[in-house]
């Protein structure tokens, strides 16, 4: 017999999302479903998915095991969040108001709003205040399901406040369930006193800021934003490959707000994601699909700063791009905690079907973080990190219902 301290016991259907990952094309809605089901874990590790009645004969309880009701219930893996900005000071909800009335994401920066408000406040925080600000987030992102995140610096734009903000990012892992997973960002936007130096500020990331990250083991990937206007492909692909010198894997912000050569840069360079991706075409998108580069879309940072597209998840989906999905979770853009929301999103906005979008929240976006093997999916040897709901899986994109049962953390209820 199989002995288990936790049981989810006989839910209506179990979404293993098991298989291969990243999978794109016709896979990509593979869930690898198994009605009436039951998952148990030992340890924090699953011993046993598959069928209620196998579970019944294969299966021991110890004494004082945990069993969470899964009548009337499906179990779909705990969500995994592969796009982050929840570390920071400040609050700019100001900014919503005035995007509410016309105003564009450039006006608002211009007008000295945007990251470098932002960084102001980030710059004057210590590492316990911006830990303390960044746990309520957190704690919301567990709420809605949310089991792995990755976070990432790039509200400090010095030496200094960039090793700040991952030093809190480590801090933050240390204290509470979800899993993060520490991004590098320096690049993300020049700040106001190299605004007439910008080679200048490129050399401080590349020379300085990169192997300070490394030298304290601060970060595990580098991100830059390729943008018109701010990084541009060529200052994206020298920093992105300073980053890989010092063991630092590369994703990039990638054509949201124009085919800005990101995707061209997150091919060449090799990056594990390129993210956003609203004006990628057809040529930029077989480039990723060849270079095993997934593809992470955002379709809240869309929704909230009023964008008017969503990202071609359809297109990128039928030429064999992995996408996955995240929340983009940030004080000026990203104002949603919620995977369940952005599967909403997915499937309204950007025509994804439910099972898409699930593997996009799940596995796929588990292996943009190369999280695959402890993340993403529900198969024997893995931790069970898993998200009961509450009736069936298309509960999910309910907007505002309190569909989730419950969230379980390696083999713990922690939600």
């Amino acid at each position: 017999m199989i002995t288990a301290d936790l049981l989810i016991d006989h839910a209506d259907l179990v979404a293993t999302c098991a298989g291969p990952a990243p999978r794109g094309g016709g896979a990509q809605g593979d869930i690898a479903a198994v009605p009436h089901a039951s998952v148990a874990s030992s340890g924090g590790r699953i011993v046993f998915v598959g069928p209620a009645e196998e579970c019944r004969r294969q299966v021991s309880l110890e004494p004082g095991a945990t069993v969470v009701a899964g009548r009337g219930r499906t179990v779909v893996p705990g969500f995994v969040d592969p796009h982050t900005h929840l570390v920071f000071a400040g609050d700019r909800r100001d900014e919503l108001q005035r995007r509410l009335a016309g105003a564009t994401y450039a006006e608002i920066a211009a007008g000295g709003g945007g990251i470098v408000k932002t960084v102001a406040a980030t710059r004057a925080a210590s590492v316990e205040e911006l830990v303390r600000a960044a746990r309520p987030r957190l704690a919301s992102m567990l709420a809605h399901g949310t089991t792995t995140a990755e976070v990432k610096s790039g509200y400090g734009l010095d030496v200094e406040s960039e090793l700040k903000m991952l030093r809190a990012i480590r801090q933050l892992a240390a204290e509470q369930p979800v899993a993060l997973a520490a991004t590098f960002m320096g690049a993300h936007e020049y700040p106001v006193d190299y605004r007439d130096t910008r080679a200048a500020y490129v050399d401080l990331v590349v020379r300085e800021m990169i192997p300070a990250v490394a030298r304290e083991g601060l970060a595990e990937w580098c991100d830059v934003f390729c943008e018109r206007g701010v990084f541009t492909p060529e200052e994206s692909k020298a920093i992105l490959l300073a980053g890989l010198t010092h063991g630092l894997k590369a994703r990039i912000h990638a054509d949201e707000l124009a085919l800005s050569g990101g995707s061209a840069v997150a091919a060449d360079v090799g990056a594990r994601s390129a993210d956003h991706l609203i004006f990628v075409d057809e040529a930029h998108a077989d480039r990723l699909a060849e270079c095993g580069v997934v593809a992470t879309l955002l379709p809240a940072a869309a929704f909230f700063l009023k964008l008017g597209r969503f990202a071609p998840a359809r297109m990128l989906i039928e030429r064999g791009v992995p996408v996955a999905l995240a929340t983009d979770l940030n004080p000026g853009g990203g104002f949603t905690p919620s995977m369940p929301f952005v599967m909403a999103l997915a499937c309204f906005g950007m025509h994804m079907t439910l099972e898409e979008a699930l593997v996009a929240s799940t596995i796929n976006a588990a292996a943009s973080l190369d999280r695959q093997t402890v993340a993403g999916s529900l198969e024997v040897g893995k931790p069970l990190d898993a998200v009961v709901i509450d009736g069936p899986l298309s509960e999910l994109v309910r907007v505002g219902a309190p569909v989730i049962g419950a969230v379980i953390k390696q083999g713990r209820v922690v939600a």
